[in-house]
């Protein structure tokens, strides 16, 4: 299983990035899919998930600025960020739920 995490960078406050994370190896549309990031010296957090139907959950940091999405046909999650904020910067990691699966993530930098 291959988990291809891309779209991070370094943006200033109040930019904007898309992260796309592509699944190779297991049957994407069958799991749910989340999103977690991992600031410099603090442990991994969850940012959003979406289940297999489509239903949403963001942690409360980032509700209103970011949107998860799924298309089942590109085996592919996304993570629309908007309006990001510096607290915002850390490795962004998807995660297909209730696997041991992690990829290697993409980094996110926002600068004040």
């Amino acid at each position: 299983v291959q988990l291809q995490a891309s779209g991070g960078g370094s943006v200033q406050a109040g930019g904007s990035l898309k992260l796309s994370c592509k699944v190779i190896g297991m049957n994407f549309s069958i799991f749910g899919m989340d999103w977690y990031r991992q600031a410099p010296g603090k442990e991994r957090e969850m940012v959003a998930t979406i289940a297999v139907r489509g239903t949403q959950n963001y942690a409360d940091s980032v509700k209103g600025r970011f949107t998860i999405s799924r298309d089942n046909a590109r085996r592919t999650v996304y993570l629309q960020m908007n309006s990001l904020k510096p607290e915002d910067t850390g490795f962004y990691f998807c995660h297909p739920q209730s696997t041991a699966y992690w990829g290697q993530g993409t980094l996110v930098t926002v600068s004040s």
